[in-house]
């Protein structure tokens, strides 16, 4: 699978970048249409998805390299090519949540009711971004063999990207990318009944990506370790285990998502 989408002498562009970038600018175009509808303005939505873009990219670099550390301090320019793979999303989803936090605290906007907005993209982009993991051949599972492959029903190009070195491997990135999908649609639904609460979408987010998670990493050759234990499916557990909780505290306390402002005090919910 050829990782370059384009080259223009000496720039090159890869297919990795472009999911990224593409999965992107969706959650922001989605996250901004349903901010609309409480007034929240769109240059407030697009300096905050610019910012927890910046730190969650730079989180998720961080976290995939102290796990790499013994690599990258014998070759610290490896550091900077993000383009080649190597981004955590664990470390992303903690830098951004931060971000978030921070930038919606200065301009007093509802914290719980920007992470409910922007949860169902957020799995969207996720969705979409792991495509670049597919054209870097990176992020799969174990081996398996073509026969397997060709019962998923998959299109031959699939089939095709998962031999690698002269095997076929379990697309575990096409997993993680269809429930993901799948989650949008989903947490978009669900907030929009008039039983959801503020604070419920998010806490849905953490059990759903987190039981996917957890799952999809069993079956991953290239996990960050802790130890024996894979990293992924620890911070997968601590996920389910806080979505759990937030999801009976915020349906008990909480007030229903539509009747939450964008400006009223996030504590009181």
């Amino acid at each position: 699978m050829n990782k370059i989408a384009l080259s223009l002498g000496p720039l090159t562009i890869t297919w990795y970048s472009i999911c990224i970038l593409l999965g992107i600018i969706l959650a922001g175009i989605i996250i901004n249409r349903e901010a609309k509808k409480y007034n929240i303005p769109t240059s407030f939505i697009t300096n905050l998805v610019f910012w927890c873009v910046v730190f969650g990219l730079l989180g998720a670099r961080i976290y995939y390299v102290l796990f790499n550390l013994d690599y990258y301090a014998s070759s610290p320019i490896e550091i900077i090519k993000i383009w080649n793979g190597g981004l955590a999303i664990h470390g992303g989803i903690i830098a951004g949540l931060i971000t978030l936090v921070v930038y919606c605290k200065k301009y007093q906007v509802n914290i719980l009711k920007m992470l409910d907005i922007a949860a169902p993209a957020l799995l969207l982009a996720q969705g979409i971004g792991r495509w670049g993991n597919f054209f870097n051949g990176e992020a799969h599972g174990g081996i398996v063999t073509r026969s397997f492959l060709e019962g998923l029903h998959l299109p031959e190009f699939i089939i095709d990207g998962m031999h690698i070195g002269g095997h076929y491997y379990h697309p575990t990135f096409l997993y993680e990318s269809v429930f993901c999908i799948i989650g949008f649609f989903v947490l978009f639904g669900f907030r929009s009944l008039k039983k959801a609460k503020l604070g419920n979408t998010t806490a849905l987010y953490l059990i759903w990506y987190g039981v996917l998670r957890f799952f999809v990493e069993s079956l991953r050759t290239d996990s960050l370790m802790l130890g024996s234990l894979k990293m992924a499916q620890v911070i997968s557990i601590i996920m389910v285990v806080v979505g759990i909780v937030m999801f009976i505290i915020t349906k008990i306390k909480c007030k229903p998502y539509d009747d939450v402002g964008a400006k009223e005090n996030e504590i009181k919910c």
